[in-house]
């Protein structure tokens, strides 16, 4: 009887590694089909001109920021979701920017419409398209693989905050420049996720806040005037609060 309660742990035992492995397996394979996404978005942003076409105007010179490298007219003959780009300089986070009629399609969607767990970078339907909201908020997953918004997690250092102190936006309107100035753990529920604050005094506690949060100290001090930018990502641990 004891041996065949043990043959059976065992056969329990190797269903489960093997159902444990295949899971593995699956989301690796989840994880390349993704990064091929994103490979072939890298791809058209930086198209050259088809051989022997004139190009219709200089073409730009490569950047510090490396933003006048991307074009977003061929994304957004893809896709014409596609409203922008987001870069940090030296890190693997370079994307395009989609927004949808919410916050749930592009949890599972990438920038081509294509459905796949990795998901977008998207701008939160709330938001206006321009970025002239005072808080224009981009969301992308936590990836286990680096990609996405992964890399966010290292601003909890202020080392690596002083190696990439900026974030650099492009869309219709141009290259935007954001210094850094604050990076915290967040409840879903915070003044974090106010768009538009009714008022200068709401708009000056929403950086009071971020202020009093961060884990770093920048020295960069918004005033109640200024556009903020806002990156979320998950913290790993459950649901109701973010890394931003």
């Amino acid at each position: 009887m004891k041996k065949k309660i043990r043959k059976g742990l065992i056969v329990a035992a190797a269903l489960v590694f093997l159902g444990s492995l295949a899971m593995v397996l699956t989301q690796q394979a989840e994880y390349r089909a993704g990064q091929t996404l994103y490979e072939e978005a890298q791809q058209l942003a930086a198209a050259s001109p088809a051989a022997g076409a004139e190009p219709a105007a200089p073409q730009p010179t490569p950047s510090a920021d490396g933003m006048a490298d991307i074009s977003l007219s061929a994304l957004q003959e893809a896709s014409p979701a596609v409203m922008g780009w987001v870069r940090i300089p030296d890190t693997a986070l370079s994307y395009p920017i989609v927004q949808g009629a919410d916050n749930d399609y592009y949890l599972n969607h990438a920038w081509n419409g294509a459905a796949t767990p990795v998901g977008s970078i998207f701008m939160d339907y709330r938001c206006a398209a321009d970025f002239s909201a005072f808080n224009t908020i981009l969301y992308g997953h936590r990836m286990k693989d680096g990609s996405m918004f992964a890399s966010l997690k290292h601003y909890s250092k202020a080392d690596y905050w002083e190696q990439h102190p900026y974030v650099y936006i492009k869309d219709a309107g141009g290259t935007r420049q954001y210094a850094v100035f604050a990076a915290y753990e967040a409840p879903v529920t915070a003044c974090t996720y106010e768009i538009a604050p009714e008022d200068q005094a709401l708009r000056q506690a929403f950086v009071d806040y971020a202020l009093e949060q961060s884990v770093i100290r920048t020295g960069v001090v918004p005033a109640a005037t200024d556009s903020i930018l806002t990156l979320s990502t998950c913290t790993g641990r459950g649901y109701d609060s973010r890394w931003v």
